[in-house]
């Protein structure tokens, strides 16, 4: 700084300071400010400066400089305390809560400098006239510190007693207190009803909710109350990341993720925040994060990943088995270094004890990408035993029992019976049965397989079997693009078959086995080949048939079953939907009926795809819960993601939200599992994303959409999905107040939609980064976005989006602006607007769209109204003033007429726009045409009773542009809060015209 600045600048940096990230830079920014300060001799400069001082490094972790500024500060307030004003003096006295709590988390204070502090700080606030319910809520600090819980309980009891005054802390910070007290106690119930009105919002402040939703985290695991757990953790991390000071709040979500399988997740907070590993202005926090550190690594040390690198302190890279050792040692080190300062073992015992913590539970999807699983994805389970453990007979049995049941366990079954086997010789049925599981097991190798498996039934006397193998192995070269032969072969083994069932040469079984086949590769034929559908019909209709009086058997109910899905699909391929999904529906039934819940799914699945196609959302839903249920066990995990992603669209489609994010959640969660997080995982994660913003919950869904934006690309997702996805995350910010990065995420999805045939998305979204802009006070930006979103909006010929964009730039114009020209400016733009709309409702072909049009135009000459009567002090000369309010009046007066027109449809925007007229008259002078106004208002509603139904419906939904100034409730609140003000307006009008 090359000069002196004084007092006022000093101050206008010092809150723009304060504005500043938290961090080493303000710290040193403020320390630049209070040298400048001193320059000044002017004691009160100096004071504020310390105080900023003070500030910056409670909320940074450089706490431990915060002594020096305050001892100066207690000094000064000592020798001069004529130089404090009253807001410094009350400054001074708030802060000495910030040195006890400063002094309980630097191991070096003795305890005894501790309590002789609490002590002065009794007498300065008596002293002061302040009330004891600050000293006793830092008493209860020290002493459940140091584990004196017996003081801390009589601590408690005192400070709940004491009288809340403007020395006590914020109700949000007190109410954190109190209830992490209960839930050290373990009443955790109790501390999540004391922290309900903070989670609520009722109360906050600068760091909460932020330290209650990370505190909640643990008692709400041991509470089995686990949504809210993970709504918790993606709310309260959101608002800690950026804030250096809340290591120990940081701390608690990455225990969450170690206490919830979510390991991979604990890492990357780990990573995010690299400096706390080294921090030492604060070692109270930096034992917190480095026990919880020692607890994660040791939790990737017992999943077998300790070889894994991992982020750690600086300076070389780390194994989890390494920096599980080192910040075990150097957690311990510190809290040792804290039970030598206060004479106990207590600090060291919550160490351990929260570095050798459990997990809760295997593993809590929270919906958000991890780069990586830490840990292999355990195989799914199976009901085969090792062959170690049983014998070949045994196996043998076992998976003739499987087989025979047609689970989908059997072929497990068989491949464990051949590694039993291994080289010895085994019985001709034996070996036949194995080599057709080993086809089967083989896919579009397994024809050659199956054939060996033909040859080996014959062997063993079964011939109708050796004709099943040989249909199987046919469709097996329709699948692989030999379809032709395929048939040629299966409608020579359909007449054997038929021709030994006749004789009693074969069974049943093994007909119905061939009959499927020749049905099968027909089919294949049709959907992949052009093949003839009333040839499949005819196979179909011939196995369906055959099968049908042989239900009893469970191979035959199974043939049966898929006999009837079959005509599902051709009644699909000839386009009757209604009659597949009937076909489909029951095929299904039948599947269950026989207990093969597992062959059910596919129909299901299927069946949920076209009811949804159809409109019926209450079978679509069905359908997709059944397979579901029926999958379970049986599914792959990327068959599970499928699954529930589509239940969560049936769902989403009947506006059953909540259900519809859980789901949303758990797709996201298998399809990770899968290995698909960057396809089928993204997809899930947007679709939660926009679930959670469905239910106001911004601050989940922000989090949701921020982690799959990197994974969504239009190759794979569409560029639609990009759009929707940023639109969705900046309609999140925009309500968490990001408004800069609101309006970048608006911007970005704008340049994609640029390029798109139909424009409309491009201008809202032009529009929408405008609003954003504006709200983030860059007001420069947000002119130039809502010039281009009203090019867009006159392109399209949209002439509502036209007006409101030309209306905001009015606002923006005389908006904090110093420019001697912004009201010309404004004057101009809403003249256009109204020329504009003007010009489009008299255009108008469509009735409604006319009506919505001239609202419009009303909404504007109300606006042009309020804001020349706004400026109405910028006017030259005395009479400035008055020809301002005189031309609003002509604008309102012009609104009033505008919105008549529309007749009992218009009643509520023209009274509302004739008390805002009445109130300028007033203001001009006119009490007589002010009351005359205000009865008009009082006559327009005389007509209906206070129950009536009446008012326009007219869709007046805004873009987010200047508020209007007529409500369109049209109900009977309207019509009374329009008679109370009207009446309220003439007793004013009564009591000056009396005085």
């Amino acid at each position: 700084m090359s000069q002196v600045m004084d007092f006022d600048a000093l101050r206008r940096a010092m809150a723009d300071n304060h504005e500043q990230p938290e961090g080493p830079a303000r710290n040193a920014r403020a320390e630049q400010l209070l040298v400048e300060a001193e320059k000044l001799n002017i004691p009160p400069a100096v004071i504020e400066a310390l105080g900023h001082q003070l500030k910056v490094y409670n909320y940074s972790s450089e706490k431990d400089r915060m002594f020096v500024p305050f001892a100066r500060l207690l000094r000064m307030w000592d020798e001069r305390p004529e130089d404090f004003d009253e807001y410094e003096t009350h400054s001074l006295h708030w802060v000495f809560k910030w040195m006890s709590a400063g002094m309980l988390g630097q191991p070096h204070i003795p305890l005894a400098a501790m309590e002789k502090w609490l002590g002065e700080m009794e007498h300065r606030y008596r002293l002061a006239g302040h009330s004891e319910r600050a000293v006793r809520s830092a008493e209860f600090s020290v002493a459940a510190h140091i584990g004196d819980l017996a003081r801390a309980e009589r601590a408690y009891t005192a400070w709940l007693a004491a009288d809340r005054d403007d020395m006590a802390d914020c109700h949000a910070c007190e109410l954190h207190d109190q209830g992490w007290w209960q839930a050290h106690k373990g009443e955790d119930e109790t501390a999540l009803q004391l922290w309900r009105p903070v989670l609520e919002g009722e109360y906050a402040c600068a760091h909460e909710p932020h330290a209650v939703l990370a505190s909640s985290l643990l008692p709400l695991l041991r509470l089995g109350r686990l949504d809210e757990a993970r709504a918790h953790h993606l709310r309260g991390f959101r608002l800690v990341r950026a804030m250096e000071s809340m290591r120990g709040s940081y701390a608690d979500h990455v225990e969450f993720c170690a206490l919830t399988g979510n390991e991979a997740r604990g890492l990357e907070l780990l990573a995010e925040r690299p400096a706390y590993f080294t921090d030492s202005g604060e070692p109270r926090s930096k034992l917190d994060f480095l026990a919880v550190v020692a607890l994660v690594m040791g939790r990737l040390t017992e999943l077998g990943l300790a070889d894994r690198a991992v982020p750690g302190p600086a300076g070389r890279e780390w194994t989890a088995r390494e920096l599980a050792v080192h910040a075990r040692e150097e957690a311990l080190a510190l809290a040792a270094r804290f039970d030598v300062r206060n004479g106990t073992s207590y600090v060291s015992e919550r160490t351990r004890e929260r570095m050798d913590r459990r997990p809760l539970l295997d593993r809590l999807p929270l919906g958000v990408r991890v780069t990586a699983r830490p840990a292999p994805v355990a195989p799914r389970a199976t009901v085969v035993e090792e062959p170690s453990r049983r014998g070949l007979p045994a196996l043998l049995a076992e998976a003739r029992r499987l087989s025979d049941a047609l689970h989908p366990d059997a072929m497990d079954a068989w491949a464990a019976v051949a590694r039993a086997a291994g080289d010895r010789e085994l019985d001709p049925r034996d070996r036949a049965d194995l080599a057709d599981h080993e086809a089967m097991s083989r896919g579009p190798e397994g024809a050659e397989f199956f054939e060996r498996a033909a040859v080996l039934y014959e062997a063993a006397g079964d011939p109708g079997e050796a004709l099943a193998a040989r249909a199987r192995a046919a469709f097996v070269r329709a699948l692989t693009g030999r379809s032709d032969e395929a048939l040629e072969t299966v409608t020579g083994l359909r007449e054997q078959v038929l021709a030994r069932y006749g004789e009693g040469g074969t069974g049943v079984r093994q007909t119905a086995s061939v009959l499927v086949g020749r049905a099968r590769i027909l089919m294949h034929r049709l959907h992949e080949d052009g093949g003839s559908a009333p040839a499949a019909e005819e196979a179909v209709r011939e196995l369906l048939a055959f099968a049908e009086p042989h239900t009893a058997e469970l191979r035959l109910a199974s043939r049966a079953a898929e006999a009837r899905a079959m005509l599902g699909e051709l009644a699909l391929h000839a386009g009757d939907a209604e009659a597949g999904a009937e076909l489909l529906a029951r095929a299904a039934e039948e599947y269950v009926a026989a207990g093969l819940t597992w062959f059910a799914v596919e129909h299901e699945v299927r069946l949920a795809r076209i009811a949804r196609q159809l409109g019926d959302l209450e079978t679509a839903h069905r359908a997709a819960r059944a397979a579901l249920e029926h999958g379970q066990g049986h599914l792959e995990p990327v068959g599970q993601a499928q699954l529930h992603l589509q239940l969560a669209e049936v769902l989403a489609a009947a506006e059953r939200f909540p259900e519809a994010a859980e789901h949303a959640l758990q797709a996201a969660h298998w399809a990770d599992e899968a290995g698909e997080g960057p396809a089928l995982g993204a997809w899930a994660r947007h679709q939660l994303g926009g679930l959670l913003l469905q239910q106001g919950r911004f601050a989940e869904a922000a989090e949701v959409l921020e982690s799959a934006l990197p994974d969504l690309t239009a190759e794979t997702h569409g560029d639609g999905a990009i759009v929707q996805t940023l639109w969705w995350l900046g309609d999140c910010q925009t309500r968490l107040g990001e408004h800069r990065e609101a309006a970048e995420r608006w911007l970005r999805a704008a340049e994609i939609a640029r390029h798109w045939p139909e424009q409309r998305d491009h201008a809202m979204l032009a529009h929408l980064a405008a609003d954003a802009l504006g709200d983030a006070d860059l007001p420069s930006e947000a002119d130039r976005a809502y010039a281009r979103a009203g090019d867009l909006w006159r392109e399209l010929g949209n002439a509502r989006g036209l007006v409101r964009s030309l209306r905001a730039r009015a606002w923006l114009a005389v908006s904090g602006t110093e420019d001697a020209a912004g009201p010309a400016v404004a004057r101009e733009l809403m003249a256009e607007a109204a020329r504009e709309c003007a010009s489009a409702a008299t255009a108008a072909e469509d009735a409604d769209a006319r009506d919505r049009l001239i609202v419009e135009l009303g909404q504007t000459h109300c606006q042009f109204g309020e804001l020349v009567a706004r400026s109405a002090g910028d006017g030259a000369g005395e009479d400035g003033p008055r020809t301002a309010l005189e031309e609003a009046l002509v604008q309102l007066t012009e609104a009033i007429a505008v919105f008549g027109s529309l007749g009992a449809g218009g009643l509520d925007l023209r009274t509302g726009a004739e008390l805002a007229a009445a109130r300028l008259e007033a203001d001009l002078g006119r009490p007589d045409a002010a009351s005359a106004r205000a009865r008009a208002v009082l006559a327009a509603y005389a007509a209906y009773e206070d129950d009536a139904d009446y008012g326009d419906d007219a869709d007046c939904a805004d873009y987010g542009d200047h508020a209007d100034c007529a409500s369109t409730d049209g109900d009977a609140q309207t019509a009374r809060a329009r008679r109370a003000e009207a009446e309220r307006l003439l007793e004013l009008l009564g009591a000056h015209q009396e005085g």
